[in-house]
């Protein structure tokens, strides 16, 4: 049965990812896109992001799950071509 008493984690599924022998980081992946899409709106995903790497992230260090918890608090960054009209337009 999955924890349900974690906020930041409240359908277990970055818990129960831990525990899941042999899991992959594609596999990770998937679990904390469908984790990503249960925050709820007006919640700072990354305050429980961090809160799940505190929980989990010195006590599973090579974990593929650890690596993408870690990867979702990077800031995205600049994105290349632009198309259309703001293509045309120098920027500022």
């Amino acid at each position: 049965m999955p924890r349900q008493d974690d906020p930041a984690d409240p359908r277990g599924l970055i818990y129960e990812s831990y525990r899941i022998e042999g899991i992959g980081e594609p596999e990770c992946r998937s679990i904390f896109l469908d984790w990503a899409i249960g925050v709820p709106i007006g919640h700072d995903s990354s305050e429980f992001v961090r809160k799940l790497l505190g929980r989990f992230g010195a006590e599973f260090p090579e974990h593929p799950m650890t690596g993408v918890l870690k990867a979702a608090l990077v800031p995205p960054g600049h994105e290349g071509r632009r198309g259309g009209a703001a293509g045309r337009r120098p920027r500022a």
